[in-house]
């Protein structure tokens, strides 16, 4: 291991409260201009790890799968916990070249005949969910409308029944991230092994009786020559629900906060000054649903005039490259007309993330859907910040929409 130079130990990056009670923006910029690359000391029992902060480093960490390893653990909660066990056999924590054959096979579920169909449900559920909730009064945007847009979404994809949605919904809010600090800390480890044990039980069925579906596909699909144990079907299949339902259900939540914020982007918006598109871009960066993320390096290099070693965590993070003024003009401003916009919400090279086309379907759906029905959108409450050093976002947001 290295014996690294101190850096900046303001703030413990590995607690989540440091994220529910600090605004970190003016942190970021510090560490971007005097210490680009830091290590962060260990702290309760955890090992340390680097910190990569601006958007070029980030973009090349991202690129560089010889050196940087997803395979010990993608996150810095598991990574600080020892590694993933799932390593090697779920694509988000699996390298070339069998990650590659992975992929492939998970295109296949992402393919535009089948996103196609799944968009057109989209936004005919995020025109229902709007419509029901614009003349209700003071409601919670968080738990009516985010929660419903993006796990159907995901759910219509692996062909999901009905009934089960809500159990899914439940494991996946407590999977990576919670409401509350003193929550039990085995209720996220107990909420994955449910979404695990139920995607086995699903996967052996439909390797027997296959439908048209995704879990099918998987289920009976040959990698390497062979079909992926039952385990392994799970395992991607737990893959695609939590990355297709929090990051989506967090960005929406966050969209809503943004647009009663700056209220003249949203009379933007509305008013079709601005491609709604672009604005989903930049709703994306503004929201940066996932802080981090992580890779295990695999040989020594430097960065920064930074010795990294062989076996050090290096993190990299989204919050602040997406803020990096190196990159973008003006980035502490919401600012939908934003052109061009590189930002790393859904990360970068091998790993970019799968579902991009339906996170950014799904935003559009809503922000479409809130143009034909909303002139106004008002807080009405305080919003509630998950608990989490990961997911970057709400669980509550108490909002009024003015039809």
């Amino acid at each position: 291991m290295s014996t690294p130079t101190a850096g900046f130990t303001a703030f413990d990056l590995t607690d989540p409260t440091t994220f529910v009670h600090n605004d970190l923006q003016q942190f970021w910029a510090e560490v971007r201009d005097r210490n680009p690359v830091f290590w962060h000391e260990s702290r309760w029992n955890c090992p340390g790890f680097w910190v990569i902060s601006r958007h070029a480093d980030v973009l090349a960490a991202y690129l560089d799968a010889t050196k940087l390893s997803s395979a010990r653990g993608t996150v810095l909660d598991v990574l600080m916990r020892g590694g993933d066990s799932a390593g090697g056999r779920m694509l988000a924590v699996t390298d070339r070249p069998r990650h590659r054959e992975l992929r492939n096979l998970m295109l296949r579920a992402f393919s535009p005949r089948v996103l196609g169909e799944v968009a057109l449900r989209v936004q005919r559920r995020a025109d229902e969910l709007v419509d029901r909730v614009t003349r209700s009064g003071s409601f919670d945007f968080a738990t009516e409308v985010a929660e419903h847009i993006p796990m159907s979404t995901i759910c219509d994809l692996l062909s999901i029944p009905s009934a089960d949605r809500s159990d899914l919904l439940r494991w996946n809010k407590n999977a990576l991230s919670s409401d509350e600090a003193d929550v039990d800390p085995l209720a996220a480890l107990e909420a994955r092994n449910e979404i695990l044990l139920y995607f086995s039980d699903l996967a052996a069925h439909r390797r027997v009786h296959p439908g048209d579906d995704v879990v099918s596909m998987i289920a009976t699909a040959i990698v390497d020559g062979e079909p992926l144990s039952i385990d392994d079907v799970a395992l991607n299949c737990y893959s695609l629900i939590l990355g297709g339902d929090e990051s989506s259900r967090v960005s929406a939540i966050c969209a809503i906060k943004a647009f009663a914020d700056f209220p003249d982007q949203w009379q933007a918006v509305r008013a079709g000054d601005v491609d709604v598109d672009t604005a989903v871009e930049e709703v994306l960066r503004w929201a940066t649903p996932a802080l981090h993320f992580a890779r295990t390096a695999t040989a020594d290099f430097e960065l920064h005039g930074r010795s990294v070693r062989a076996g050090d965590v290096v993190t990299m993070w989204n919050v602040s490259a997406n803020f990096d003024e190196r990159a973008f003009d003006t980035p502490e401003k919401f600012h939908v007309r934003r052109n061009p916009n590189k930002h790393v919400s859904f990360g970068h090279g091998p790993h970019f993330c799968l579902g991009a086309y339906l996170g950014r379907a799904e935003l559009r759906a809503l922000l479409t859907a809130l143009a034909r029905t909303v002139s106004r959108i008002e807080l009405t409450g305080k919003p509630k910040r998950v608990y989490s050093n990961f997911l970057n976002g709400h669980s509550s947001l108490p909002v009024t929409f003015t039809p």
